[in-house]
């Protein structure tokens, strides 16, 4: 009977079963990017002190037009289809392996974050070149006119990035983005769990609001863990050396001391707001499609 039950419990063998969390994960990570960009933009740009979200929104359209919210949009796509597809499936494998060896029942918090910051710090491993081709074109129309880089696209920056400054120059400032990584799926991938078992289990939510509450939560949850570390990364990936070579910051400590000195701990919350709103209906979304991706692919046999 034992027997019976860990078989039931073993995932299933084969190609498919094996990338199918991956495929998923990032074909709903790369949904929910095509809604969000405009929102990342604005974000950025907030962060690197442009005002608030109306005056940079007022400035873009009058700049550049419609298509200024969209710049960077083949950086963030790429970031979604490595990033996300690497941490999403990971998380999902994890947590089949750690119910399997718990015998099918749920697994304690602990676990989940545990398993939430192996999952962020995978994903951004594979992900920091796309997150820096993706940073750097956002944030080039802020440059002036003789420091621009002018990315056509993101590969042309992953290959600029290469010839100008090196291979290892892709990872530059990976440190804080796996940090950063990890305390946003965290909060972002054990809460959702975590709430759909609160919200499915113990209230007895049908699938819609289980998913929408569960996502909200998990938004949130994101954004207060990660957005420090968002803003050290941001400062560290987008800064130029003085006419001496001379960069500002050292290293993401650095950077992080600085901050703290000159502007107090809540400089490191500078756009939470569009930070938040930014970040939940993107958790959201994601979510959703991943949900409807997987009830599509169900209703067909796979």
């Amino acid at each position: 009977m034992a027997d019976a039950k860990q078989q039931q419990l073993k995932s299933p063998v084969g190609v498919w079963p094996t990338v199918k969390p991956f495929v998923n994960g990032g074909a709903s990570g790369m949904l929910a990017t095509c809604v969000i960009q405009p929102i990342d933009m604005i974000k950025v740009r907030i962060q690197l002190g442009q005002g608030s979200a109306v005056q940079v929104s007022k400035t873009m359209l009058a700049n550049d037009g419609i298509g200024a919210f969209y710049k960077g949009l083949s950086a963030g796509l790429l970031r979604q289809a490595t990033y996300t597809t690497a941490r999403l499936g990971s998380f999902r494998v994890l947590t089949n392996k750690a119910i399997e060896a718990n015998d099918g029942k749920p697994l304690p918090l602990l676990q989940k974050a545990a398993i939430g910051l192996t999952a962020g710090a995978i994903g951004a491993s594979v992900g920091s070149p796309a997150d820096l081709a993706l940073i750097r074109m956002q944030a080039d129309a802020t440059l002036p006119a003789a420091q621009r880089r002018h990315y056509k696209n993101a590969f042309h920056a992953l290959y600029r990035i290469s010839a100008d400054e090196g291979v290892l120059a892709l990872w530059k400032g990976a440190g804080p983005t796996v940090v950063r990584a990890m305390a946003l799926n965290m909060g972002m991938l054990a809460s959702y769990d975590q709430s759909v078992e609160l919200f499915r289990d113990s209230l007895g939510f049908g699938e819609i609001p289980t998913v929408i509450g569960a996502s909200a939560i998990s938004g949130f949850f994101a954004s207060a863990c990660s957005l420090p570390f968002d803003y050290v990364k941001t400062q560290i990936q987008k800064m130029q050396p003085d006419a001496n070579g001379k960069y500002p910051y050292t290293g993401s400590l650095d950077c992080a001391m600085k901050t703290l000195k000159s502007g107090g701990p809540f400089k490191f919350y500078t756009g939470f707001p569009v930070y938040c709103i930014r970040i939940a209906p993107h958790v959201m979304m994601t979510w959703i499609f991943l949900n409807q991706l997987q009830k599509f692919e169900k209703k067909i046999g796979l």
